[in-house]
């Protein structure tokens, strides 16, 4: 009777919120399920049709993800049936409230998470009226419905609801991330739990390996709804993000590996909750020489490894470039993606989808990332563009999931230092213009590197403010975002950086090295001595929808790629680099360059690279 009782709330509630779904904004019609009319459903429960979800309590041996076997049935099936996975699992319009003027009352909690056509791998469902099939769900701090529709998209008519299914402790420690710190020897450990520091106190437990174990503290953040900006990250893609605790693992020893652990001690008993064991290796000393390798690409998102449906399905070969960082980690030091980290657009469920699928990379090696336009950009809300794409996010949850060293982290530009390497990390959806205080940065970051102990200078950064023929670049005439290289290139030029990486533009392109549109070397593969103009690489495909390329390919550009990859940089020595780009469908290099120099290459003067000068003696 409690059972049947459970399952008619869960009926009653989600049908509230089914109800009111609506008001899909313009920027995200690349989202599956922005294409449900779900406003539009209606309440067709049926008592020969059911859904059960097995088993109904998860993680019972300490793992965060599971299968779950949902089986169904329906009397009158069709091609059109699909089961939609929700949580919470219960929706309490009442404590819901939300800003979008185009949803009616009762506001809604929750989307969707995703969906899967109920003739999944079920051929004769029409048939039968029978079907299951597994789908994978992560820990994220509640419980989970699988509800079964029919109609089809445009007219969805809900039939059934499941059984609820929850992990053993829903709150526990999950994906630790890892990030560079602000001081060379500081390693930062991010992750996300469900404890308030009213519950549980945030520590960190670490140590060089089979050495003495030390026990850090961290930081605890969260936001709001009225955090967010605007629907749907306001309304239908609200979920609670949980708790995002930062500790911070200082004076580490050079190239060391060390353990660890993330965990929480319960005020009540004094007890902890520990994650697993997981370790990394520290940072090179600044000018360090020995082999370092650092990975970078931007654009990824997320996908689902049970073929399911979710928002912003475009992004299968996400899948393709995690499981070869994953396969390549041993010969990884860092990596950087740089902006649309998981095109969540708003829907904040998606961002712990993505923490667990990057979960074996983030918390091995340090995972930095750059601000992109499907993290930040909002109307009126300090973004220097004024588009949706963030879905009402505004940077909030990027700002907040992923630590960065930036004196503050709504700025999102920063510097850092790995070994022989200094990255020069700009923020695109802010204004970089010549005069503005995000220029002033970029400038003191690339003066500031002594060359002589870090001769690899790395300017990254989300939209390409340097060169690239992908068409939308192409049809503006500018070959790139407009005023990026007004502003930028003098810059790049005077202080002699290698190499400018972008993403935003989903394919691969390398230009020459090149200054004011002329390349400055003829060379293509192997370059020798002093350096006269920057190479620009754009790395978008890791995994986001690809871009076309225009049809004029112009001089500068030397490589173009309509595929999915992500680069690899390799720091021989002080005077050897190796570039190279990988397919993230097999991991193989389609191409790559080595630069090989003296310090006094650096020195030598290049066009527009040094003062003007007298013939005095």
């Amino acid at each position: 009777m409690r059972n049947h009782q459970q399952s008619v709330a869960v009926l009653v509630t989600l049908v509230l919120v089914l109800l009111s779904l609506g008001g899909a904004v313009e920027s995200h019609k690349d989202q599956p399920l922005s294409g449900i009319a779900i406003h539009q459903t209606t309440f067709h429960l049926n008592d020969k049709a059911h859904v059960k979800a097995s088993p109904t309590l998860l993680g019972s041996n300490g793992q965060h993800s599971e299968l779950v076997l949902v089986e169904f049935s329906s009397p009158h099936p069709s091609d059109d049936d699909w089961i939609g996975v929700f949580s919470p699992a219960d929706f309490n319009a009442s404590t819901c409230p939300g800003d979008n003027k185009m949803v009616s009352p009762p506001k809604l909690c929750s989307a969707p998470i995703k969906f899967q056509y109920a003739n999944f791998s079920n051929p004769r469902y029409n048939n039968t009226g029978t079907g299951s099939f597994k789908l994978q769900l992560i820990n994220q701090r509640s419980d989970f419905s699988f509800a079964l529709f029919s109609g089809g998209l445009l007219n969805p008519k809900l039939v059934a609801v499941s059984n609820k299914v929850v992990f053993e402790n829903p709150n526990a420690p999950v994906y630790p991330r890892l990030a560079l710190g602000k001081a060379w020897d500081e390693m930062t450990v991010t992750w996300t739990s469900g404890y308030g520091l009213d519950i549980a106190e945030p520590v960190v437990e670490w140590g060089v390996k089979r050495g003495e174990r030390k026990l850090s503290p961290a930081g605890t953040l969260t936001f709001g709804r009225n955090t967010m900006c605007g629907a749907p990250a306001r309304t239908v893609g609200w979920r609670d993000p949980g708790y995002i605790h930062t500790a911070f693992l200082k004076e580490l020893w050079p190239n060391t590996k060390y353990t660890y652990r993330v965990g929480h001690r319960l005020v009540t008993n004094n007890a902890f909750v520990w994650s697993k064991e997981y370790h990394f290796k520290s940072s090179p000393s600044p000018g360090q020489n020995s082999l370092q390798q650092v990975v970078i690409f931007g654009d990824m998102g997320k996908a689902e490894v049970d073929g399911t449906n979710e928002y912003n399905d475009f992004q299968r070969a996400s899948l393709n470039t995690t499981k070869q960082l994953i396969k390549d980690l041993k010969k990884t030091d860092a990596v950087f993606h740089i902006g649309d980290i998981c095109y969540a657009n708003g829907y904040l469920s998606q961002w712990d989808q993505f923490t667990a699928q990057i979960e074996p990379i983030a918390s091995t090696v340090p995972y930095m990332i750059a601000s992109g336009n499907h993290e930040r950009d909002w109307p009126d809300s300090g973004s220097f563009y004024q588009g949706l794409d963030s879905g009402g996010e505004c940077g909030v949850p990027a700002e907040t999931m992923f630590y960065v060293p930036a004196e503050n982290r709504a700025k999102f530009w920063y510097s850092s230092d790995y070994g022989m390497f200094r990255f020069c990390v700009a923020d695109t959806e802010h204004d970089w213009r010549e005069g503005t205080e995000q220029y002033k940065f970029i400038e003191q970051c690339l003066a500031s590197v002594d060359r002589k102990t870090q001769p690899w200078l790395i300017f990254l950064a989300h939209r390409v403010l340097g060169y690239s023929s992908t068409s939308f670049y192409a049809e503006e005439g500018s070959f790139g975002e407009p005023m990026g290289r007004d502003s930028l290139q003098k810059l790049w030029q005077k202080y002699k950086v290698d190499i400018a990486i972008y993403g935003h533009a989903h394919n691969y392109e390398r230009t020459c090295p090149v200054y004011q549109s002329v390349c400055r070397s003829s060379e293509k593969a192997d370059y020798k001595g002093t350096f006269n103009g920057t190479i620009h690489i754009v790395a978008g495909g890791a995994g986001a929808g690809l871009a076309e390329f225009s049809d004029l390919q112009p001089n500068w550009s030397l490589v173009r790629d309509y595929d999915y990859g992500f680069l690899k940089l390799t720091a021989v020595d002080y005077s050897n680099l190796l570039f190279e780009y990988k397919k993230s469908s097999d991991g193989r290099v389609h191409d790559s360059f080595k630069i090989s120099r003296d310090y006094r290459d650096v020195l030598a003067c290049a066009v527009d690279s040094c003062p003007a000068t007298t013939l005095a003696s």
